[in-house]
């Protein structure tokens, strides 16, 4: 089992820069390929990136070449950096956590088992 929390949200206004943090507790981070997902009021939690324990990642087409996705095994620690940022990338950000293979990647909230509490993000015009 792993337990994650989240930091690093705020207020920033468009075209600015923000890092997430999400503190994985537990023995296993290793065994755990991580994504983050985002939840804007009145809409579904999708998806907004992903990081294989291999390191390979993924991300939904509207934050290419924006946000990079990374871990850092020493510390258990996934980062979401957020580059260039716009008023529709307001949202409560969740960090989320599945035990996987080395190289698989999920992308989808079904295929998550852990969750953080969510860190709010919001971006001014």
């Amino acid at each position: 089992q792993v337990q994650l929390v989240e930091s690093g949200g705020g207020l920033v206004q468009a075209g600015g820069s923000l890092r997430l943090s999400c503190a994985a507790a537990g023995r296993t981070f290793s065994s755990y390929a991580m994504g983050w997902f985002r939840q804007a009021p009145g809409k579904e939690r999708e998806f907004v990136a992903a990081i294989a324990r291999s390191g390979s990642t993924a991300y939904t087409d509207s934050v290419k070449g924006r946000f990079t996705i990374s871990r850092d095994y020493a510390k258990t620690t996934v980062y979401l950096q957020m580059n260039s940022l716009k008023p529709e990338d307001t949202a409560v950000y969740y960090c989320a956590a599945t035990m996987s293979s080395w190289v698989e990647l999920r992308k989808t909230r079904d295929e998550y088992d852990y969750w953080g509490q969510g860190t709010q993000v919001t971006v001014s015009s």
